[in-house]
């Protein structure tokens, strides 16, 4: 088992647990196995979000860096995807995006990127693991002249803007997009300042809220964790569609004129289903993961699209695509991979790909979502003992309990319980006709795995 990276690098609370010391190792190991394949000096881009603790993260980060003999770009504060791009715009040998995504503030985390821009294997991440628990630590130290040097490279941004230009422009200039207005919530996060520029720069009529961090107020009952606020803003409004990102910007959910939610599922088939009519869609597939409703895979039966689904992680709905040659897929959540373009879910892409078809469409969001139907499902996190939550399938009674839901649900819904790759939980999500009784049968679930394993 792994001691710091979980399923979407390592995250934890901000200089007690993610401390700045444990942060400069993490630097310098990470800068030795990501570059030691190269013959030049490492050059690595820091990315980070608005928490209050992320310049000290970032000081410590670089630090590191620098002490191994790496280069560093400092992007200031900037998406997870944009970071992802910058990487191979320019030939970078690694990147480092500084957040803790969807999570509060007092939360921080670090998240590598291979020189494709790609989040870095397992075997990479236990390497490093490795290197920081070991001696070989304190001889990753550059001497004299070897040592490296670092530079705030802000204005970069410019490049992720170009990138959107390239790709939308032409197409939604020759759009009607007069009577055409989205709501769009930034989380008081990574895109507060970009997400505004990319609009403006499109032509896109907006409203925009939550552009104003002050360093705790990220993810504060706002963006795609929060979506009571861009709701209020679509339904008050009488907005066509709603836009809402988390803390670092590599996903986004959406709100119909309705003020009805379109998740990652939804927004999967949407897409799809436009990507297929393109003829773009490659082997008629897309990718999603075990959590992935329902719905989902009977909209897929009966459209003849093939659907693959793998553990849950936009990690790893990336290795299948590239594994096998697809080109779309995503997680409920709303991480949405287009890997023809990006190799990472990007919130703002993903918006605007669903803006596009809107409009080329001329349909209302309510519309395009009707093509799936979405069954009830409830995910309830049962809080147990950090060092307990992969033990709920050893526990005798825990697991009757799992094979009796099962059972139970074996031919018009699912049973799915897997711990937390990030946090002390062992999420239990049920999936059924009724929502009241599969929400009662997911309670009693947690209440007996909090017993068992507090």
């Amino acid at each position: 088992m792994r001691k710091y990276f979980g399923t979407d690098g390592i995250r934890r609370i901000a200089n007690t647990e993610l401390t700045p010391e444990l942060v400069y190792k993490v630097a310098k190991a990470g800068a030795y196995v990501l570059s030691k394949r190269t013959n030049r000096v490492p050059l690595i881009l820091i990315g980070r979000d608005t928490r209050i603790s992320g310049t000290l993260i970032e000081s410590a980060m670089t630090a590191g860096f620098l002490s191994y003999g790496a280069n560093v770009k400092l992007l200031g504060v900037l998406p997870t995807p944009a970071v992802a791009y910058l990487t191979r715009k320019l030939n970078a040998d690694a990147s480092v995006v500084i957040s803790a995504s969807h999570n509060t503030f007092e939360f921080n985390g670090i998240k590598f990127f291979s020189n494709k821009g790609m989040k870095i294997d397992d075997s990479i991440e236990e390497e490093i693991e490795e290197i920081i628990e070991s001696d070989k630590i304190e001889e990753l130290t550059a001497a004299n002249d070897k040592i490296g040097v670092s530079e705030l490279r802000e204005e970069l941004t410019s490049e992720y803007l170009e990138f959107f230009k390239d790709l939308f422009k032409n197409d939604l200039d020759s759009l009607n997009k007069n009577n055409f207005t989205v709501g769009i919530d930034t989380s008081n996060g990574a895109t507060y300042k970009v997400a505004q520029k990319v609009f403006e720069m499109l032509g896109i009529n907006h409203k925009i809220i939550n552009t104003n961090p002050d360093g705790i107020n990220i993810n504060d009952k706002c963006g795609s964790t929060h979506l009571e606020a861009i709701k209020k803003l679509v339904v008050e409004n009488h907005l066509d569609l709603g836009i809402a990102y988390d803390g670092d910007g590599d996903r986004c959910l959406a709100i119909d004129e309705n003020g009805n939610e379109i998740d990652g599922d939804i927004f999967l088939a949407i897409v799809s289903n436009y990507m297929k009519e393109k003829g773009i869609l490659k082997n008629d597939t897309l990718v999603a993961t075990v959590m992935s409703n329902l719905g989902l895979n009977k909209y897929c039966k009966e459209n003849n699209l093939n659907i693959k689904q793998t553990k849950v992680g936009d990690r790893y709905v990336l290795e299948e695509m590239l594994k096998n040659g697809y080109n779309l897929g995503g997680e409920q959540s709303g991480h949405i991979i287009f890997l023809d373009y990006n190799p990472t879910g990007d919130g703002i892409l993903s918006s605007l790909m669903l803006i596009k078809i809107l409009l080329e469409k001329n349909k209302k969001a309510s519309e395009l979502k009707s093509i799936i139907k979405i069954y009830p499902q409830v995910l309830i996190n049962a809080k147990v003992s950090s060092n307990k939550k992969y033990d709920f399938d050893k526990d005798i009674e825990i697991k009757q309990e799992i094979e009796k839901l099962e059972k139970e649900f074996s031919d018009n819904g699912r049973v799915l319980i897997r711990p937390s790759g990030t946090e002390p939980l062992v999420r239990v999500m049920i999936e059924g006709e009724d929502i009241e009784y599969i929400r009662k049968k997911a309670e009693k679930l947690v209440e007996l795995i909090e017993e068992k394993l507090k």
